[in-house]
C-alpha cells in the first residue's frame, strides 16, 4: 500500500498553514491502530489539507492514496475516508461549476473522482452501512454514464432498508438530473412522480421524492406540492426513525474552543456554531432543501413550517424552530403567524425545544412584539417554578431558555426583564449576556447604571480576557446615557490609554460622546487624544469633543485633516461629525464635494449626507445622484441612504422609483441584511413613499 507515496514532492506543495510535507504522515496515520491518532490525523487533514473545503494541489495528490485506504477492508474508519473523498470531490466540483471556474488542482480532483466512479459504486454496495452512507452522495456527482447512474440508484433504493440511505439515494438522483439535465432529467422526474405516489414506500422516502422533484424543476412545482408534503409530514408522526439509526452521537457542547483564556462571548459563539450544525430529525436536511427551493414563497413555507412545528417528535419541532428562524431572518413578509407558532413552544415540556424557541424570539426580536406577553409569562413561570436564581441554574437547557427569553423581553423594552437582569449583574454569572440588552431598558437606568459601573470597575484591563467585557459595559452605558456614569467611563479611558487598549479607549470615547455636555470632566483627556497614533482613536476623540463642547472652531481643523486621510473609515467618521455641525461647517463643502467621487460607497454616502446637512437645497442634485448610485451599487448602504432621504424632505422626491423598487425585494437587505436594519429600512421607505406622493 501507498506505493510511490514518498516519491511525490510534498514539500514543494502548500496547504492552509504552509508546507504540505506532513501529508504522508497524515495518510499513514489514517491506518493507525490507535483510534486517537486516526482522529487527530483526520482532523488535521480537514483543518489544513482540505481547509474549509479548499482543494489544494496536495489535496488532489492525496486522492489515490485515500482511495487505497478506502478500498482496503482492513482500514479502520473506512467510512470517514470515503466521506473525506466525497467532500474533496464535491467542493472541487462546486468551484469548477462556479462563476470563475476551478483551479488546476480542482479540475484534476473532479477528473480523478469521475475516473473512479466504479469504485464509488462499489462503496455504495459495501456491507458497512456507514461506508454506503458516505458514498451515495458521490453517485450523483461523479457518474457520467447516465444510464449506469440511473440503474445503480434505482437498484440501491430497492436494496436499502434504511430510511437514511433511501433519502440519500433520492437526493443523488436529483443531483444527477441537475448535473446532466439533457440526459437524466426526464427519467428522474418520472421516477420521482412514481415514487411519491407509491403508498407502499415509506412516507419519508415519498416526501423526498416530492422535494427532489421540486428541486429539479421549481418552475413546474404545482400548488399541490405543499399539500402533499404536509400530508406526508403527518404520516411521519406514525413512522418515526430511532435516532441511533441516523444520528452520530453529538460531541460535548463547547468542545470546539477551550474555555481557558477565551472570553465567555467567544466560547458561547462556538457553542452556537456547534448547536447550529446539529440536526435532530432524519428529514431535516431534506426539509431544508425544500425550503431553499421554495425561497421567497413565504406563505407556503410558513404553512410547511406550521406542520413541522406540530410534529409529535421533539427533534422535528426543534429543527423546525431553527428553520423558522432562517426564514424570518432571511426573507421579508408577514411573519406574525410564524413567530407566534414559535412562541407557543416556550412552554414545551422538552426544555431543549423551549430554549430554541426563546433563542429564536431573541434573534428575531425586531419582529417579536406579538410575542411579548408569551415571553413575559414564560419568564414569570420559570421564576415561580425555579426561583430567582433560574438565570444561573445548573440545568443547561433551562438556563438557556430563561436567559434567551429575558434577553428577548429586554430588547422589547419590557421592564419585566429587569429582575433577571439585576440578578445576573449582581451574581456575575453570565453577566455579559445581561449587559448585551440593558441598553434597551433606559427606564431602569437608576438600577442598571450603578451595577454596570461596578462591573466595569472590577475588570482587570491589563488582562486581554476582559477587553471584550469592558467594551460591552461601555456600549451599554452609552445606550443608557446616564450622567452618573461619567466618572467611571472617564477613569476607564484614563486606564486604557497608557496600556494602549485602543478598542476600549474608542468605546469609552463613544460612551462619553453619548453623554454630551455632562461629560465635560473628561474634556482634557479627550483633547490629548486628538493626535493619538491609533487609527480609530483620533476620529472617536474628535467626535466626542464636538458632542461635549459643541464648538465648531475647536474641531474643524482635525475634521478637515481626517477628510484628507487615506483611510475610508476615518473620512466617514469625520463626515458624520460635520453633518452634526451643519451649516456652521461650510468650510468643509469643497472637500466634501470632491469626495463624492471617491471609489468607496461607505465614503460617498456619509459625505453626501454631510453635504446636504451643511449646504441644503443647493447641494440636493449632487447629493441625490451620489446617494442613489451608492445604494444601487452597494445595497448595504440602504439604511444610511434612506435616513438621509428622510431628512431631505421634498427634495428627495426623485428617489421615489428607487424607494418603490426597494420595497419589491423579497430578501432581507440593508446593513448586514439583519432583521432590525431591514425592518427599519422597509418602514422608512414606506413612510417616505407615502409622504413624497402626498400633495
Amino acid at each position: 500500500m501507498f506505493s510511490g507515496l514518498h516519491d511525490i514532492g510534498w514539500s514543494s506543495m502548500d496547504h492552509a498553514y504552509g508546507s504540505a510535507e506532513e501529508v504522508p504522515g497524515l495518510l499513514l496515520a489514517l491506518r493507525s491502530s490507535d483510534a486517537e491518532e486516526r482522529r487527530e490525523a483526520l482532523s488535521r487533514f480537514y483543518g489544513a489539507v482540505h481547509h474549509q473545503g479548499t482543494v489544494y494541489e496536495c489535496t488532489t495528490a492525496s486522492l489515490p492514496f485515500l482511495f487505497e485506504l478506502a478500498e482496503d477492508v482492513t482500514t479502520p474508519d473506512r467510512a470517514d475516508v470515503v466521506e473525506l473523498l466525497v467532500s474533496i470531490g464535491s467542493h472541487a466540483l462546486d468551484r469548477c461549476d462556479g462563476r470563475y471556474g476551478g483551479s488546476e488542482a480542482e479540475v484534476e480532483a473532479v477528473a480523478a473522482m469521475r475516473g473512479r466512479a466504479e469504485t464509488l459504486i462499489g462503496f455504495a454496495h459495501d456491507p458497512d452501512v456507514r461506508v454506503r452512507r458516505a458514498a451515495i452522495p458521490g453517485l450523483g456527482l461523479f457518474i457520467d454514464d447516465v444510464d449506469r447512474g440511473l440503474t445503480v440508484l434505482r437498484g440501491r433504493l430497492s436494496a436499502e432498508a434504511s430510511i437514511v440511505e433511501q433519502l440519500l439515494i433520492v437526493e443523488a438522483m436529483a443531483t444527477l438530473a441537475l448535473r446532466l439535465p439533457e440526459h437524466a432529467e426526464a427519467q428522474a422526474m418520472a421516477w420521482f412522480t412514481e415514487l411519491a405516489a407509491d403508498s407502499a414506500v415509506a412516507p419519508q422516502t415519498r416526501l423526498a421524492a416530492v422535494v427532489q422533484r421540486a428541486r429539479c424543476a421549481p418552475e413546474r412545482m404545482g400548488a399541490d406540492a405543499i399539500a402533499t408534503a404536509i400530508g406526508l409530514l403527518r404520516e411521519l408522526d406514525g413512522a418515526s426513525v430511532p435516532a441511533e439509526a441516523w444520528c452520530d452521537p453529538p460531541g460535548p457542547v463547547g468542545s470546539a474552543v477551550s474555555g481557558d483564556g477565551a472570553p465567555p462571548q467567544v466560547v458561547a459563539a462556538f457553542e452556537d456554531l456547534e448547536r447550529h450544525g446539529q440536526i435532530h430529525s432524519p428529514c431535516t436536511d431534506l426539509l431544508r432543501s425544500f425550503h431553499r427551493t421554495l425561497a421567497a414563497k413565504v406563505p407556503q413555507r410558513t404553512a410547511l413550517l406550521a406542520e413541522q412545528l406540530r410534529s409529535l417528535d421533539p427533534g422535528s419541532r426543534l429543527d423546525g424552530i431553527r428553520m423558522s428562524a432562517e426564514v424570518m431572518e432571511s426573507w421579508r413578509g408577514d411573519h406574525t403567524r410564524l413567530i407566534m407558532l414559535v412562541a407557543e413552544h416556550l412552554s414545551s415540556a422538552a426544555e431543549q425545544v423551549s430554549a430554541e424557541a426563546a433563542a429564536t424570539l431573541n434573534a428575531c426580536h425586531a419582529i417579536a412584539e406579538p410575542t411579548r406577553e408569551a415571553l413575559a409569562e414564560h419568564v414569570a413561570a420559570q421564576y415561580a417554578a425555579h426561583g430567582p436564581d433560574v438565570w444561573f441554574t445548573s440545568q443547561p437547557h433551562l438556563r438557556r431558555s430563561h436567559q434567551e427569553a429575558v434577553q428577548a423581553l429586554a430588547r422589547l423594552g419590557d421592564v419585566r426583564a429587569v429582575p433577571s437582569i439585576l440578578r445576573a449583574l449582581d451574581s456575575g454569572d453570565d453577566a455579559w449576556r445581561a449587559v448585551q440588552v440593558v441598553g434597551a431598558l433606559p427606564q431602569a437606568a437608576d438600577q442598571l447604571t450603578p451595577r454596570l459601573c461596578a462591573h466595569l470597575k472590577s475588570l482587570d484591563l491589563t488582562q486581554a480576557l476582559w477587553e471584550m467585557s469592558a467594551r460591552s459595559d461601555l456600549a451599554a452605558l452609552a445606550a443608557l446615557a446616564d450622567n452618573s456614569a461619567v466618572g467611571v467611563i472617564t477613569a476607564t479611558l484614563a486606564t486604557a490609554v497608557p496600556h494602549e487598549l485602543w478598542s476600549v479607549a474608542c468605546s469609552a470615547l463613544d460612551a462619553l460622546r453619548a453623554l454630551g455636555p455632562s461629560a465635560a470632566p473628561a474634556v482634557e483627556t479627550i483633547r490629548s487624544l486628538i493626535t493619538a497614533s491609533d487609527a480609530h482613536v483620533r476620529p472617536a476623540a474628535v467626535a466626542a469633543l464636538w458632542a461635549i463642547v459643541g464648538d465648531p472652531d475647536e474641531v474643524m481643523r482635525p475634521l478637515l485633516d481626517l477628510l484628507d486621510d487615506s483611510i475610508p473609515f476615518r473620512i466617514s467618521a469625520a463626515a458624520d461629525v460635520l453633518a452634526e455641525i451643519g451649516p456652521r461647517a461650510e468650510e468643509a463643502l469643497p472637500r466634501l464635494r470632491g469626495l463624492l467621487n471617491h471609489g468607496y460607497e461607505w465614503v460617498q454616502v456619509p459625505c453626501a449626507a454631510a453635504l446636504w446637512e451643511i449646504g441644503g437645497d443647493a447641494e440636493a442634485p449632487a447629493v441625490l445622484d451620489t446617494l442613489l448610485q451608492a445604494w444601487e451599487q452597494n445595497p448595504s448602504t440602504a439604511n444610511h441612504v434612506v435616513a438621509c432621504l428622510e431628512r431631505m424632505g421634498p427634495a428627495a422626491r426623485p428617489a421615489l422609483p428607487q424607494l418603490r423598487s426597494e420595497l419589491h425585494h423579497t430578501q432581507r437587505r440593508g446593513r448586514y441584511n439583519s432583521i432590525d436594519n431591514d425592518e427599519r429600512l422597509q418602514e422608512t421607505s414606506r413612510t417616505l413613499v407615502e409622504r413624497l406622493t402626498t400633495k
